[in-house]
């Protein structure tokens, strides 16, 4: 067979291009290029790669974190620029140079600490069994849903903590003098006596008299500002578990075996309360003096055995614990792994029956002598009274996997029926939804409605959609959810004519030339008080801090601590734009409160970290600079569709 591949290679040729040419139809020319040149890429460091989707999903991230942070106040435009395209860029630049270092340093961490790192994780000591010990069935799913496995993960979390060494280390070294953090509180503290007189724009306003010609002039030149812009009236289906959910029945069978399967889920973990008698014999000391307090705890125990009901009393007498010895002994209730002492304690513990006395139980803290004094057996929820919980849960589930197997089916079939999406309504029963929309997200709504998602919102006004009137494809939101629209009218966008909105148009007018005036005439009066020192027109004087501004505004208060301490009296003036013209009359500086020594330690700290912080963006730069780094400059719109 290979020789006839050999001596036949013409004809091999013809046969491959006969195979690839037409696969490029589906994996497309650039997706076949991308085997081939360095388009799939934005960067190398070191001769290894970051890749466009690795960029692309860094991006997608921040985008989705800044839309929860800023809600109704999201703006895309604002976020996804080339500025922050570029930071995320170097983000991963640093992030790569720092795991080669770390690298070339072999630096590691330890069995031990990975076990730690992964106990401290609350998802995972989530799993939790009521014994203590981590459901291993559980979490291999939950590894195995984002396509991982317990070894995999565990490298992973050793790679983080590999590189985390480093910055670790210059945190841990970061030190900032005491007299550097006093005298920056004073600065902080410091109080300055002023007076302020503010030009209103809104006192200009009846000296403000367009007439006609001005209005049409203002219009003309201002078109933008007075357009309604482009909306569309959709139809729209949503595809996710949560519109699933009501479709989704799981049987009584399928709720008991849930409840079988998860029954640790359903059991009260064992509670009891107990007295406790402690000679206290830490590790460290001597053999002698371990053998003196086990001699004197079989003592007591023999004293408590004989005497029963004297147990608070000798506790109170003799126990080494001076929270519980004041209180009898008592400990209260408690359950499995609350106490010091471990395993041993435990295992003494909860074998006691109400009224019996353990034996001396050897611990790394010392001997104990334990009396049960009430006993809480461990209980088991019936499954008709978690019932309703499971039907909740396992529709959930359900649904996440009904998502699953029916996201690529309602993507075909909308594309493919593309004059109506009642097809798709039919068969994933969903209901068809209406809506009018514009280009731009819509504050009013929800900032994680998909109906304000800007790639959806681009894909509802293409020109295939609004043309056409074809469906628009299903696109992913995030959140496991999918939506697709169908445009039933387009208005598009338009300038009322002057005579419509002339009122409008005059108020708009009114405003701009009021804030011009009060600016004027506030630069003026700012000139002359700096030659007359006046007072006149001024507010009484108040004492204002950075910490306390007593209602002036930032932009003015900024401009306070800025003038010069030695030349007072001083005058500052600041334009507040649509709210007029600021003067403040800054007459003396004044030292602030004396500070208290917790709080200057605490500042101290504070900027002691920004000074680690410093120091760690240094040694990175530096790091970029021995490392190799090839930009691809491949950072214009995300593939992703930008979320």
């Amino acid at each position: 067979m290979l020789d006839f591949f050999r001596n036949h290679k013409r004809l091999m040729m013809f046969m491959l291009i006969l195979v690839i040419v037409p696969g490029l139809g589906f994996v497309g020319i650039q997706g076949f290029r991308g085997f081939f040149d360095e388009s799939a890429n934005v960067a190398s460091v070191n001769g290894r790669k970051i890749t466009r989707v690795e960029y692309d999903n860094t991006l997608r991230q921040q985008i989705d974190q800044a839309r929860q942070m800023l809600g109704a106040q999201f703006d895309m435009k604002m976020i996804d620029t080339p500025e922050r395209r570029q930071e995320i860029l170097d983000s991963l630049i640093q992030q790569r140079s720092l795991a080669d270092e770390a690298q070339r340093e072999h630096l590691t961490a330890s069995d031990d600490a990975v076990r730690r790192a992964l106990l401290a994780d609350p998802v995972i000591s989530s799993l939790r069994k009521p014994d203590g010990s981590i459901d291993v069935d559980r979490y291999k799913q939950l590894l195995a849903m984002q396509g991982m496995t317990p070894e995999l993960y565990d490298e992973r979390v050793r790679y983080g903590l590999s590189m985390e060494q480093i910055p670790d280390s210059i945190q841990a070294s970061a030190f900032t003098p005491k007299s550097l953090a006093q005298h920056l509180a004073d600065i902080a503290s410091q109080q300055r006596a002023v007076q302020g007189l503010v030009l209103r724009a809104s006192d200009y306003a009846s000296k403000v008299q367009p007439t006609d010609a001005q209005l049409a002039s203002y219009y003309d030149s201002h078109r933008n500002d007075f357009a309604t812009p482009e909306t569309a009236t959709i139809q729209y289906l949503v595809l996710s578990p949560a519109t699933l959910a009501a479709s989704v029945q799981p049987s009584d069978a399928d709720l008991k075996k849930y409840y079988d399967d998860n029954i640790a889920r359903y059991e009260t973990q064992p509670q009891m309360r107990a007295s406790l008698i402690l000679i206290s014999a830490p590790q460290g000391v001597s053999a002698d003096e371990k053998a003196k307090a086990k001699q004197k705890a079989d003592a007591l125990l023999a004293e408590v055995k004989a005497h029963p009901d004297q147990f608070a009393k000798i506790a109170e007498q003799n126990s080494q614990d001076p929270l519980s010895a004041a209180k009898g002994g008592d400990l209260g209730y408690f359950g499995p792994k609350m106490m010091a002492g471990g395993a041993a304690f435990d295992d003494a513990a909860f074998k006691l029956k109400k009224d019996e006395i353990s034996d001396v139980v050897t611990t790394d803290v010392g001997y104990l002598i334990l009396k049960a004094t009430d006993v809480k057996p461990s209980l088991t929820k019936p499954f008709d009274s978690v019932k309703d919980d499971i039907v909740k849960d396992l529709k959930t589930q359900l649904a996440a996997k009904t998502f699953s197997d029916d996201s690529d089916g309602f993507t075909s079939t909308v594309y493919e029926q593309a004059k109506s999406l009642q097809p798709a309504a039919d068969k994933y029963k969903l209901p068809i939804q209406t809506a009018t929309v514009s280009p731009k997200p819509n504050a009013t709504m929800p900032p994680d409605s998909p109906l304000n998602n800007a790639k959806f919102l681009a894909a509802v006004f293409a020109s295939d959609s609004v043309k056409d009137k074809n469906n628009t494809q299903a696109i992913d939101v995030g959140n496991s959810t999918l939506i697709a629209a169908r445009v039933t009218d387009y208005k598009p966008a338009a300038v009322p004519a002057l005579d419509t909105i002339k009122d409008a148009v005059r108020q708009k007018y009114i405003a701009e030339q009021s804030v011009e005036l009060a600016r004027k005439d506030g630069a003026a009066k700012l000139a002359d008080l700096q030659k007359s020192k006046s007072t006149t027109g001024f507010s009484p004087e108040v004492k204002v801090s950075r910490a306390d501004a007593q209602g002036v505004p930032p932009a003015v208060l900024s401009a306070v601590f800025k003038a010069d301490a030695q030349k007072l009296p001083a005058y500052v003036g600041v334009d507040l734009g649509a709210d007029g013209y600021a003067i403040y009359r800054v007459n003396a500086v004044l030292p602030g409160p004396a500070i208290d020594p917790q709080k200057l330690a605490a500042a101290q700290q504070q900027i002691a970290q920004a000074n680690a912080q410093l120091e760690m963006q240094a040694y990175i730069d530096s790091l970029r600079a021995r490392s190799k780094v090839k930009l691809y400059g491949n950072l214009g719109s995300s593939q992703s569709g930008g979320e």
